[in-house]
């Protein structure tokens, strides 16, 4: 499924099959998480360095060719994140923080992704995923337990947690931060009873209205939804030294605030992609928790009804593609 142009319908193409340059492995896809940021990148939100492209960044994958100087043998089971190539050499690599690396590329965006049913991939960025989770499970872990997973990581030790907006990235994080010994609690729209009802299922303390306040003050607070208002109602929500961490790669514009809302040693940070050190202790986590996955699934012809459900908020969990 490829995207020739932005804010334009995903459409169906046959591709010759891919080779794998040095350093490289060709895969074969199993499954491949839709992501927020996909719509991001299909709407023309976020953009990258080429068009067109195969979007696509949680990819559970089979490896059919190791090019030369890639260690993957024929035949394991891999899963390729967003961040797709780092230079190595940037101030950033080198001081351990390549997902800031000033020349990334990014599957899905300046490399063709997983909506297909072969793929090339950086075999440095080629992730061995943990035996105790099927292909269809183990792709949401890719990015929205990837980063959800460094979020959490950026709120410390905070022990009352808000998650706004309860999609499959908050679904993840809801059991890790629970195993964590960490009171979550959920802010969806003020309407939207069944994700209130599947936050609670998953071990939320509370459910509500993501505009209105907590039902007590919170030491940290995650933003997964793409919606600048909530940033100034976070900081409303958490207490003084509190932290509000922003999750996503696009937002709409946050309106103005009173200072005071930040006042109190307040901390309003973003999130910028993952660096392989995440996704070692994310999955080495993951089954530990043990984390469970719910997903919906879609053929890879309907990647746009994906696209549109995940739009609507009108799945519970995360939706992958089934080539």
């Amino acid at each position: 499924m490829v995207l020739d142009e932005p804010d334009r319908p995903l459409a169906p193409r046959d591709l010759p099959d891919p080779e794998p340059s040095a350093g490289e492995v060709l895969v074969e896809v199993h499954a491949c998480g839709v992501c927020r940021t996909d719509l991001h990148i299909r709407d023309g939100e976020v953009r990258g360095s080429r068009l067109p492209v195969v979007p696509g960044h949680q990819i559970v994958a089979t490896v059919l060719e190791a090019g030369d100087g890639a260690e993957h043998a024929p035949g394991s089971r891999v899963g390729i994140p967003w961040l797709g190539w780092t230079d190595g050499t940037c101030r950033f690599c080198r001081s351990g923080r390549e997902n800031l690396c000033e020349h990334a590329q990014f599957t899905g965006l300046d490399r063709d992704g997983g909506y297909a049913t072969r793929a090339v991939a950086d075999a440095r960025f080629a992730l061995p995923l943990p035996s105790g989770f099927g292909d269809l499970e183990a792709a949401p872990l890719l990015c929205a337990g990837l980063i959800g997973h460094r979020a959490l990581r950026m709120t410390g030790d905070a022990k009352r947690l808000g998650l706004y907006g309860f999609g499959s990235s908050a679904h993840i994080i809801c059991q890790v931060a629970r195993y964590q010994g960490r009171r979550v609690f959920a802010f969806t729209r003020a309407d939207d009873i069944a994700s209130q009802a599947f936050a609670l299922e998953l071990g939320c303390e509370w459910a509500g209205d993501a505009m209105g306040p907590p039902p007590e003050e919170l030491d940290a607070a995650i933003i997964f939804a793409p919606v600048g208002p909530l940033v100034p109602a976070a900081l409303r929500a958490v207490g003084r030294g509190g932290v509000v961490v922003c999750a996503g790669i696009h937002m709409s514009d946050i309106p103005s605030f009173p200072y005071a809302d930040l006042w109190g040693e307040r901390v309003l940070r973003s999130v910028a992609n993952l660096t392989r050190d995440d996704a070692r202790e994310f999955l080495d986590l993951a089954p530990r928790v043990p984390v469970r996955t719910h997903v919906t699934t879609f053929a890879l012809e309907e990647a746009e009804q994906a696209l549109d459900a995940v739009r609507n908020g009108s799945l519970e969990g995360s939706a992958v593609l089934i080539p």
